[in-house]
Order: C-alpha cells, then sequence, then structure tokens
C-alpha cells in the first residue's frame, strides 16, 4: 500500500499538474469505486482545482466551492496520466478525471475492488475521514513518545495504526524499526526514554529519505513504481538477503496478508522471532537464534 513517502509526491506532482485547471469531467469506470452518496459526482464537474493535500494515506483534492475528491488507494490502486487522444487501460480502470489537456486515470490491480473515491463537501466533512495519527514530520519527540505510549501495543502495531501515527504502513514501519535497532514486538509501554528518541529519530529520518529517493525516481511525472518493495530498502521485502549492517540474513514474520521483515542480530539480541504458522510446524526443529540459523 502507498505510504507518506509516495502519498507525499503524488500530491505534489498532481499540484503541479492540477491546480488551477478545471474538472470537466469525472467519469465512474467502476461504479463500486464510489464510496459516497452525497453530493452526486455531477456537483464536482465544471470545478476548478484548488489545490492537493494529504490525510493520511488518502490523496485530497480541492476543488472550489468547498468539495474535496478523497482518494484512498489501498493496496494495487495506481494514478496515470494520459494524453487525451489516449483510451484507458481496460478493466483496471476506476475513474476517469477529464482536463482540458489530458486525463487522470484512476486504476487498479487484481480482481479484489478496495480503492475508493468518496465526494464530501466541507471542511468538517474531510476531516471527519482523518483518523487523527500524528504528522511525526511536524511534531516534536515528546508528542511523539506519549502517542507511542498510548495505548499497550507492540511497536510495529503501534507504527502502523493509522489513529496514532498519521501514514505509516506496513513497508516504512519494517525500516524505521531497524534503523532504531528495536524488535517489532518489542510492548511500547516498556520502552525507555532513549529507545522512544531514537524511535523518533528513525521514523523523521527514514520517511524523509525515501521520500526525496521517491521524488528523484518520478522526476516531473507522477510515480510509476509505487510498491511496498525497493531494492535499495534495508529489510523489507528482503527475506533471507544480507541485512546491510551485518550481513546477516533478514528474517520475516508472516501474517494475514502481511509480512514483517526484521534482522535478528541488530534488532532482537539475535532471537529468532516465532512465526505462527511455521514454528509451531517445525516445534523443536524451530530455530531460537540467528546463530542456530546459521
Amino acid at each position: 500500500m502507498p505510504e507518506l513517502p509516495d502519498v507525499v509526491v503524488y500530491v505534489e506532482r498532481l499540484e503541479n499538474r492540477l491546480a488551477g485547471r478545471t474538472l470537466a469531467r469525472l467519469r465512474l469506470l467502476n461504479p463500486f469505486v464510489l464510496r459516497s452518496v452525497s453530493p452526486p459526482v455531477a456537483s464536482a464537474e465544471g470545478r476548478e482545482v484548488l489545490g492537493l493535500r494529504r490525510i493520511g494515506k488518502r490523496i485530497v483534492i480541492e476543488l472550489e466551492g468547498k468539495l474535496f475528491l478523497v482518494l484512498h488507494l489501498m493496496i494495487a490502486g495506481r494514478l496515470r496520466w494520459l494524453a487525451r487522444d489516449k483510451k484507458p487501460p481496460g478493466r483496471i480502470s476506476l475513474a476517469a478525471f477529464e482536463f482540458d489537456d489530458g486525463t487522470l486515470i484512476f486504476t487498479e490491480a487484481g480482481t479484489k475492488r478496495r480503492a475508493s473515491i468518496h465526494l464530501v463537501e466541507g471542511e468538517a466533512a474531510l476531516a471527519a475521514m482523518d483518523p487523527g495519527g500524528l504528522e511525526v514530520l511536524e511534531a516534536g519527540p515528546e508528542e511523539f513518545a506519549t502517542r507511542l505510549r498510548q495505548d499497550r501495543h507492540t511497536l510495529k502495531r503501534a507504527l502502523t495504526d493509522p489513529h496514532l501515527f498519521s501514514g505509516i504502513g506496513n513497508a516504512y514501519s519494517d525500516e524505521i524499526l531497524h534503523r532504531a535497532k528495536l524488535s517489532p514486538f518489542a510492548q511500547t509501554s516498556t520502552l525507555s526514554d532513549d529507545d522512544a528518541k531514537r524511535l523518533f529519530d528513525a521514523t523523521r529520518s527514514t520517511l524523509l529519505e525515501w521520500t526525496e529517493r521517491l521524488r528523484k525516481a518520478a522526476g516531473a511525472d507522477l510515480p510509476e513504481k509505487v510498491t511496498a518493495f525497493h531494492e535499495e530498502m534495508a529489510v523489507h521485502g528482503r527475506y533471507r538477503k544480507p541485512c546491510p549492517v551485518c550481513g546477516s540474513p533478514v528474517q520475516r514474520i508472516v501474517y494475514a496478508d502481511n509480512e514483517t521483515n526484521y534482522c535478528a542480530r541488530c534488532q532482537t539480541g539475535g532471537k529468532i522471532l516465532a512465526d505462527r504458522a511455521l514454528s509451531r510446524l517445525l516445534k523443536a526443529s524451530w530455530p531460537r537464534s540467528i546463530d542456530e540459523l546459521e
């Protein structure tokens, strides 16, 4: 799922392309992408785009008349810009935002339709869509630590909870925790002040670094490679590949549709964290430390 760095770059590039232009027509190519009822979609047509903004992992297109188009890409949603004479790709296209010089296409790969569009009116209605997570890049270490300890969670769960922190998901939480040298299963309630400060610094530096990387990769265009896996990442999506810090093979825990990647030497004192399915299957054969594994 696109996270804060991806969404920031999307917003910046869309701002450059759309601000000041009039949305001539909004075509829903898949009726299920629209998740709101009022106001009607037709009310967005003929209105000028005043600007773009981000709410968590959502992209907001602000139109004149206090109307807001809120796009959530979810896992497989993407945005593409097409010249006026080009047709949108067939089955994956969800919506077409038509302007005088081209069309913004909202696509979603796969068969699961999770991406969405909401059309809302007024700042209050828009604010109601905000989960309330802290914007770490706008906060200080004390505010971060307070929010971190607000509930009793693992660090992985806390960082990815949109009600606690804004825009951080599965991929960048792995990178943040690796940089902070903290276990994804460490409890927020037991974190020392030094650890909390180190996690704050790692969160800011990771998000800023990857936003800049993605800006450079996109250039002046909309991002093309919007994916959870980047070859330059330290641990996320790099199971069994060497950790760039210590060289030990990266480990993973698989659950539902997600996985957590970590380095046992750098983050857990050499301990291999139990994978609920695999560790139960292997039982006594399950390695307890990275030394046993190697």
